[in-house]
């Protein structure tokens, strides 16, 4: 399916949004019950490839996270002005911020395995941070930056990472930021499906407090009434397969596709198991604030 990009808004941490993608509309026709029942197969025979696949043993061992990689200040941004500025990108850098790159950082984990990855400069992560904003309408006014660490959940554990703490005008604790290089997702054991119609689970924007809800962003026809996701879980994987419900065929229909944020309640926390795109086999990306993509 090729897919031409056309911005509407943006994702961050737990904030919805929209892009509208120039796509193919709808799926072929067929009977629905026999494709829910060929995603389920195909759920099943991506959860069992993965199982004991070198893939799994790469996503363990690798710096992986398992939930944005990005911190408020203490207590949450404040009132819907803040709130808003962070989801547009309406920062003002009004201050000075190291100017040196450091070269690679520690990944450290309780259990004391640790891991080195490339880490990004202060100017290059508060450009990522403020995404090209112009700080026009009420921003949030960054005042400075430290290195300093942060706690994140990843594929092997409760992690410490190098991080970036940007100063915000008004708030008494930082921004924080991961510095740190995400290793590289391992590749798949398994083909994407040459059978099911082509969704897909593209990436997940927030994971719940209690770990057994997360959120992600899946695309559905201009045509239809909405993207569905369903969860297989495993042991060692959740595998989320997308699909549409009240498909139309029309010829009529505009060939438009649309990013939705889709929320899919778990059975038991995601923990440190891996989320899989039923229809690619891929592992899915943990967002950076406001829907970055991570490599």
């Amino acid at each position: 399916m090729r897919i031409g990009e056309r911005r509407r808004g943006t994702a961050l941490g737990g904030v919805s949004a929209a892009l509208v993608l120039v796509a193919g509309c709808g799926a072929p026709e067929g009977d629905e019950d026999g494709e829910r029942k060929a995603r389920a197969h195909r759920a099943r025979e991506v959860a069992e490839a993965w199982e004991g696949s070198a893939a799994a043993e790469a996503w363990r061992t690798g710096y992986h996270p398992v939930e944005v990689a990005v911190q408020l200040p203490r207590g949450g941004l404040r009132g819907a002005a803040d709130g808003r500025a962070y989801e547009e990108r309406d920062f003002v850098l009004r201050g000075e911020v190291p100017a040196k790159r450091p070269e690679r950082g520690p990944v450290e984990w309780a259990q004391g395995a640790s891991l080195e990855r490339p880490l990004a400069g202060a100017k290059e992560s508060y450009e990522a941070l403020a995404g090209g904003g112009r700080g026009e309408n009420a921003p949030l006014v960054v005042t400075g930056a430290a290195r300093g660490e942060l706690r994140l959940a990843t594929s092997r554990g409760p992690a410490t990472v190098p991080a970036w703490l940007f100063r915000l005008e008004g708030y008494d604790t930082p921004l924080r930021w991961a510095a740190v290089t995400p290793s590289p997702l391992p590749r798949s054991p398994v083909a994407r499906s040459a059978e099911l119609p082509p969704y897909q689970v593209d990436r997940v924007v927030a994971t719940s407090r209690d770990r057994r809800a997360v959120t992600v962003i899946a695309s559905h026809g201009a045509c239809d009434d909405g993207a569905v996701v369903q969860a297989r879980e495993s042991r060692g994987s959740v595998v989320l397969s997308a699909s549409v419900k009240g498909r139309e065929t029309e010829e009529s229909c505009t060939k438009q596709a649309v990013e939705q944020r889709v929320t899919v309640r778990l059975e038991r926390p995601v923990g440190e198991r891996v989320l899989l795109d039923g229809y690619t086999g891929q592992p899915i990306r943990y967002a950076g604030a406001r829907g970055s993509r991570p490599s």
